[in-house]
């Protein structure tokens, strides 16, 4: 806070950034803190999904001079979404990373280890014929100061909008709209592998392709 207020370029990095943490339980679960921390003026708070998202936002972290940032980092692997660095596509805060078949009727959003998750749930609603996009959100800060034209065209036109962070959904209207769906923490964690709590607190792909089917009808 701050650094914010100071307009200094100071970067911080925090890891266990979720439920993901695991055995060490509630008491060491951020549930709370990527939304406390996103409500910070002049904080740039990034939550990449891979390895090339990271190196985006570390990039994007060194070259602003004035802002502070927080690299919100995952303990436990997950998939890589990106395979192309070649453009800094982390710079405009959000973006599609993967494309509908057709007309999107779904559409997920979802930051760090989740972006991997949501892919998963597009891939199983599209082999079932229900086109379905996915954006990655690893900066809502950087989103925010987008044009209203490029953020209509990433929020985009589905029926179904879907939200998907394994911490509390605090500020996610702006992407899935006051009747949107999200998947993610409603409180505090527990203690287990983090496997064990995604699936008992239903943050699955398995969650967001049933959601997406009981509002589709």
């Amino acid at each position: 806070r701050l650094g914010a207020l100071m307009g200094t370029r100071v970067i911080h990095v925090m890891t266990h950034d979720s439920i993901g943490v695991g055995e060490d339980g509630p008491t060491h679960q951020p549930v709370e803190h990527v939304g406390s921390l996103r409500m910070i003026p002049n904080l740039n708070v990034y939550r990449p999904a891979d390895a090339v998202e990271a190196a985006e936002c570390w990039k994007l972290a060194l070259s602003t001079k004035t802002t502070p940032s927080v690299m919100a980092l995952s303990r436990q692997k997950t998939a890589a979404v990106r395979n192309n660095g070649a453009e800094n596509l982390s710079a405009k805060g959000a973006y599609e990373v993967s494309a509908a078949s057709a007309a999107a009727k779904v559409s997920i959003f979802a930051s760090g280890t989740e972006v991997a998750l949501a892919v998963a749930a597009q891939k199983a609603l599209e082999a079932d014929g229900i086109p379905t996009r996915v954006v990655s959100t690893p900066c809502w800060e950087l989103f925010d100061r987008q044009s209203a034209k490029y953020q209509a065209e990433v929020i985009g036109k589905a029926p179904v909008r879907i939200g998907v962070e394994a911490p509390l959904g605090f500020g996610w209207q702006r992407f899935i709209g006051e009747d949107g769906i999200f998947i993610g923490m409603k409180g505090f964690g527990a203690s287990a592998p983090a496997e064990r709590l995604y699936a008992e607190f239903g943050i699955t792909a398995e969650a967001v392709v049933a959601a997406a089917k009981a509002r589709l009808g």
